[in-house]
């Protein structure tokens, strides 16, 4: 009897003990997933970290590049300065006589003197000789003139056909309304010149 006694409570220990291993063999299988699965979150949280700081780097790459290409584009006025200082070079030239000027002047001359007689009236000979010389200086400087005109507005209005916003250097402002002053000069100057208001034709008896 005493060993079917004893045999019943190794029976009822085990009976007992097996819950218990089964609940530990279940925790032990749980915490691994559980560690598993800490161990997996933030390995995602780190990706996705790394995917938006490679997208912000990849635009802030693309603006840069943007803003160099629209820099390139951009016109960098050499040109409209250049004109503007060739306007006021011609009006310049203009006001003060050319050598172009002084050529038309001496052929003027020269030809009123080769088909002016010697029997011709005073009148006539200063005429063909003097006026017609005056004249010829005197178209040659409008002409000067008017181009230097014609260049500066020409540059004064270019920032309307250009790009949007981008003003343009005060300095070539400057320089183009210089220009279009003396453009404006040289030619009533030259209208003077030519209607005998200034420097007209000395008068003869």
């Amino acid at each position: 009897m005493t060993t079917k006694t004893d045999a019943q409570r190794d029976a009822e220990i085990r009976e007992e003990d097996a819950p218990s291993q089964e609940t530990a063999g279940a925790t032990e299988a749980t915490e691994p997933e559980a560690t598993a699965t800490g161990s997996t979150a933030p390995e995602a949280g780190a990706t996705e970290d790394d995917d938006a700081a490679a997208e912000a780097a990849a635009e802030a790459e693309l603006a840069r590049l943007a803003e160099e290409n629209a820099a390139a584009d951009r016109p960098s006025g050499v040109g409209q300065g250049a004109a503007a200082i060739v306007s006021v070079a011609l009006g310049v030239v203009a006001m003060s006589g050319s050598w172009l000027g002084t050529v038309a002047s001496a052929r003027e001359s020269l030809i009123g003197q080769l088909n002016t007689s010697q029997s011709a009236s005073v009148a006539t000979q200063v005429s063909e000789v003097y006026g017609d010389s005056w004249h010829a200086a005197a178209v040659v400087g409008g002409v000067f003139s008017l181009i230097a005109l014609i260049v500066g507005a020409f540059v004064l209005a270019r920032p309307a056909f250009g790009t949007p916003g981008r003003p343009q250097a005060v300095w070539i402002k400057s320089v183009a309304w210089a220009g279009v002053s003396l453009g404006v000069l040289g030619l009533l100057l030259a209208v003077a010149k030519y209607s005998d208001l200034l420097l007209g034709l000395p008068k003869t008896s």
